[in-house]
């Protein structure tokens, strides 16, 4: 099996490709939006990633969710199972390349604080950073079961930096 796309170097263009797309974003989640973020490796300056932008939508509730998932769907963005109670997945694909993916929570999800926590983590630490890049670089050419995989064998090593950064994963 293999991943939704493959690791590459960091591209400076990543945030810019967030920004060009938060506001449409944002305008399908109405009066239930409290932010939108940036997160995962590609918000990370100089990390290599897949070419993924990873978008964290807080949100006061999921009301409206068939309103909300219509103006997605137009924008092109299919939803996936949910992650947990409260956090509801999306992606958008161009053919057969995963290109966004967005993780819409209820305020207060851990969820929430573990990709933030871990984003910001990242962009302070540069050794945390070369060790992060560096396992999934092992973890991509060794992968034989796909993304459920590789994010199981990237779990231990995020909860750990975490808990070392006094954060509670």
């Amino acid at each position: 099996m293999v991943l939704t796309s493959k690791i590459t170097p960091y591209d400076p263009a990543w945030p810019l490709r967030f920004l060009a797309d938060k506001t449409l974003i944002a305008s399908a989640f109405g009066e239930a939006l409290i932010s939108i973020h940036h997160v995962g490796s590609t918000s990370v300056p100089g990390l290599a990633a897949k070419p993924e932008i990873d978008v964290l939508i807080e949100v006061c509730d999921h009301c409206n969710a068939s309103a909300r998932d219509e103006v997605l769907r137009d924008l092109g963005y299919v939803r996936g199972s949910d992650l947990s109670d409260g956090h509801c997945f999306y992606r958008s694909n161009v053919g057969e390349i995963r290109t966004h993916k967005l993780h819409a929570c209820v305020r207060g999800h851990i969820a929430i604080t573990q990709m933030l926590g871990f984003r910001d983590l990242l962009r302070r630490d540069a050794t945390i950073r070369r060790r992060y890049e560096a396992l999934k670089l092992e973890l991509e050419s060794s992968n034989t079961g796909g993304m459920a995989e590789y994010l199981e064998k990237k779990g231990p090593f995020i909860t750990a930096a975490l808990i070392d950064a006094g954060m509670h994963p």
